[in-house]
């Protein structure tokens, strides 16, 4: 039963997670245990491929087991007649063949794939696996068992506990928990006349005793929603039991969206979504915004926020309840209703959730259990390895049983119960090293990845996350904000990789805000740019972005402001002809959000606002500020005028995202630069099928420039940031053919003209980015749609939709309020006069990493 149950004990499962510890481990390992073959590049994590088909074991060292009370010495010894010898199959580790530069790094890998392996076949022994152990959600906290509610908390160093609440008077001396061998503390109490003892929606909390003989109240950790006192301030927060009735459960009516081929994301914070200064709603979200990011072409939301946390201010990354969805905006029936509606526009949804560090309140959160613990008997380490100096949070013990059951069991918690599509794991550098990236210029030296600092118990746990999260949701989408660049954490775990499917490409908005803030336009290297945006590793697949709330947040401005400042309370009228600043300020940001789009990633994002060009910062309401929501809110009305210029930066976002929804840009693996000519400030490149040319010089209009290409034929506009429609100029002709000629010799390509066997002739205005498409001979349809009108598809789109978009209910001239203070890899090839080839991510490291980069 206990088994059954997953109520083994908690001790710490390793004793030490630096590398340098283990050496002598990982040699023995080497002579007496087979490992993983190298698996395809998909998501075979399960139990079913990688242990019982690729690793069983015969002996481990005993120093290292777990000591339960229970033989785990026998969790492996599996028949011998089925194993091959370790020796031949370590040598296949999968990311070794992909990346010849890890190979001194072998034994690292060894080690961690040998834990990992571990720790699964301990949750096939003792828990019936590691989608079974991820349930614990229906053993621990608050279940119906047996015509009773029955309520489950692990507090090992709790002397006694009893449960109290509304329900009881919050007397608990009638409702005493018993502790088993494990320190898990239960009670069950029996319905009464056929009805629930605890009410739904009433208030309880676990109350405990711990050694100094004090007791104290704590809200239970697997609580499923959590409210405070709106009247009072700051109130602490209450836990709740949350039951509704059958009628007043939300049902979920519509499928999960297919996974794209590449996700384009729309990152939201539902609180901060209202053009008024308050606190919005999961339901005003749900009918006010996702159709605006259906609208705009988008086929992924990132929620930001969702999970707990008492201070609004933190955005949602100090979670005090890890199971509870943020009672500010509304009820978890309600948050169910926006996934449900979000799924009926076709858009996944992602959620961001924080397992890299926990709230310090002691009184509302997680922390509050460690009374009196030591790191074997806590959710969190002890002493400075459980506290964070910078983030003034608590750290997890990724080691811990009884942590990893909680932190699992999560993430299924809110695929199973609310139909997240997936996760973008914040903080994940902070994971991954005991230094957790603070003061480290991350330079791309490979030992900066896997030494002493490498933090193997966050590693390990990473690894079983993604295991799970693709195990139980095949289609699911997960994404890495690891600003370090290790190499290996977009790839399966089947080869030695971490899992996640993407990395946030995180030094290209610190490269725009380094060129915006501190470089005159005459100085933006194109050589640079084209770097910064294709610094990846090929076989490792990255979202790019340009900006997100990390570049919003107080002390910084939009790429938008930054641009254009004080103009946009006074130029934006589009009634009048716009000023050098803003005309300046228009065109930059098209270009800078498109080609870090095109050339940043394989998957691109964008911060709520930004598309639009959402002036000023973000400031929620704090002590600092008067506790003022003027700063923490969108204003929609911005775009949604028609005779302000916000709507030319809107309708070129949405005609960014229906390019790739035509072409499928973004998921092509064919990228090559062609061109970065410095003297005419122009990159030229191809993604896919489509050729791209970005003229970022400030004046130069080049009249039949030219730019090469792959396939020969002919060649017509498909997206031109200058159209009218876009605020633009309309110099570019969309009704021209552009044929291409032959360069050089076919097969030599140092002949050709920038190492393409063909080119073409274009006109390219200054600040200006314009793509090409190729026109088929036999006018076929290209993704069903007219391939000889692609561009002219792509505005009566845009149209047709901004009738449907509701106009603003006020009109006023003064709008914005002044402020009260101002597969293969792809193949890089530089420009004629540099024609060396290099590989997208010879670098392992990002540029411009000062240390590790949070919220």
């Amino acid at each position: 039963m206990l088994n059954s149950l997953g109520l083994v004990s908690a001790p710490t499962i390793w004793s030490s997670s630096s590398l340098s510890s283990s050496k002598n481990f990982t040699t023995q390992i080497a002579r007496n245990n087979c490992f993983a073959r190298q698996l395809p590049i998909v998501r075979a994590c399960g139990s079913g491929h990688l242990l019982r088909h690729h690793l069983v074991s015969s002996r481990i060292s005993m120093n290292r087991r777990v000591k339960h009370n229970s033989p785990i010495s026998a969790v492996l010894t599996d028949d011998n007649t089925t194993m091959t010898s370790m020796e031949d199959d370590i040598e296949n580790i999968g990311i070794l063949d992909t990346d010849q530069g890890l190979e001194p790094f072998k034994e690292h890998f060894r080690y961690r794939m040998s834990r990992y392996v571990d720790q699964k076949m301990q949750f096939e022994k003792y828990e019936g696996g590691l989608e079974e152990f991820a349930k614990g959600y229906l053993k621990f906290g608050f279940n119906r068992e047996d015509g009773g509610i029955v309520y489950r908390e692990w507090a090992p160093a709790a002397q006694e506990a009893q449960l109290i609440g509304d329900f009881n008077g919050w007397d608990g001396s009638n409702h005493k928990m018993e502790k088993n061998q494990f320190g898990v503390w239960s009670i069950t109490i029996p319905d009464s006349g056929g009805k629930p003892a605890i009410p739904h929606g009433s208030r309880v909390k676990f109350q405990f005793k711990h050694g100094n003989g004090i007791w104290v109240d704590r809200i239970p950790a697997w609580i499923k929603y959590a409210t405070v006192d709106p009247t009072k301030f700051a109130a602490p927060y209450d836990g709740v039991y949350w039951e509704p009735p059958h009628a007043e459960r939300y049902e979920f009516k519509y499928p999960r969206p297919p996974k794209p081929n590449a996700p384009r994301i729309y990152e939201a914070h539902v609180g901060m979504s209202s053009s008024e200064p308050r606190v919005n709603s999961y339901r005003e979200f749900a009918d006010d915004v996702l159709p605006r990011i259906r609208e705009n072409n988008y086929n992924t939301v990132q929620l930001m926020a969702v999970m707990e946390h008492s201070y609004y201010a933190s955005f949602g990354y100090h979670v005090t309840n890890f199971f509870a969805a943020s009672s500010r905006s509304g009820t978890p029936e309600d948050l169910k209703y926006l996934i449900d509606k979000a799924h009926s526009l076709g858009l996944r949804v992602l959620m961001d959730v924080v397992h890299s560090h926990a709230s310090n309140n002691v009184t509302d959160g997680l922390n509050g259990f460690d009374v009196g613990q030591s790191s074997q008997e806590s959710y969190f380490h002890t002493g400075n390895r459980g506290y964070h100096m910078l983030w003034d949070s608590r750290l997890f013990n990724y080691a811990n049983w009884e942590v990893l059951r909680f932190l699992l069991s999560n993430l299924r918690w809110w695929i199973e119960e609310f139909k997240f599509d997936g996760f973008r794991f914040d903080g994940v550098t902070s994971m991954l090293y005991h230094h957790h990236g603070i003061n480290m210029p991350f330079t791309g030296n490979y030992n900066e990845y896997f030494s002493e600092a490498t933090d193997v118990d966050a590693v390990v746990y990473l690894m079983l996350a993604n295991c799970l999260v693709h195990n139980i949701l095949p289609d699911a989408t997960v994404i890495a904000e690891d600003v370090s660049g290790m190499p290996g954490i977009g790839l399966p775990v089947s080869m030695g990789g971490i899992g996640f499917d993407y990395r946030l490409a995180m030094a290209i908005p610190d490269r725009w805000i380094d060129y915006l803030k501190n470089k005159k336009d005459e100085e933006w290297s194109m050589k640079e740019i084209s770097w910064s945006l294709t610094n990846r590793r090929y076989t490792e697949k990255c979202v790019a972005y340009a900006e997100s709330h990390d570049q919003a947040i107080v002390g910084d401005k939009t790429i938008a402001f930054l641009l254009m400042d004080q103009e946009m309370y006074s130029g934006m009228s589009s009634l009048t002809a716009a000023c050098p600043t803003v005309e300046r300020g228009i065109a930059l940001h098209k270009m800078i959000h498109f080609i870090t789009m095109a050339l940043g990633g394989e998957g691109y994002l964008n911060f709520m606002g930004n598309e639009f060009g959402h002036p000023e910062w973000i400031d929620f309401p704090r002590e600092g500020n008067g506790w003022s929501y003027e700063k923490c809110r969108r204003q929609w009305n911005l775009v949604d005028t028609d005779y302000l210029k916000y709507k030319f930066m809107n309708a070129f976002d949405r005609a960014m995202n229906m390019l790739d929804d035509k072409f499928s840009f973004l998921a092509s693996t064919k990228q090559i630069v062609s061109s970065t000519n410095e003297e005419d400030k122009v990159i030229v490149f191809e993604r896919g099928d489509l050729v791209f040319v970005f003229n970022f010089h400030p004046e130069n209009t080049y009249e039949g420039y030219k730019v090469g290409c792959d396939l020969p034929g002919k060649y017509s506009v498909a997206l031109d940031s200058d159209a009218w429609e876009f605020g633009g100029h309309g110099r570019v002709a969309h009704d021209a053919d552009h044929f291409t000629s032959p360069e050089g010799i076919p097969g030599v390509p140092e002949t050709n003209f920038n190492n393409r066997p063909n080119s073409f002739k274009v006109l390219s205005p200054p600040r200006t980015c314009v793509v090409y498409y190729r026109v088929e001979e036999s006018q076929e349809n290209h993704n069903n749609i007219e391939s000889f009108n692609v561009q002219g598809t792509l505005v009566a789109d845009i149209l047709a939709e901004q009738e449907n978009l509701e106009p603003s209910t006020t009109m006023e001239a003064d709008v914005l309020a002044k402020p009260d203070n101002p597969k293969e890899p792809a193949t890089i090839e530089n420009d004629v006069d540099d024609v060396s080839l290099r590989k997208i991510g010879d670098l392992g490291a990002e540029e411009i990493v000062e240390g590790a980069s949070d919220d």
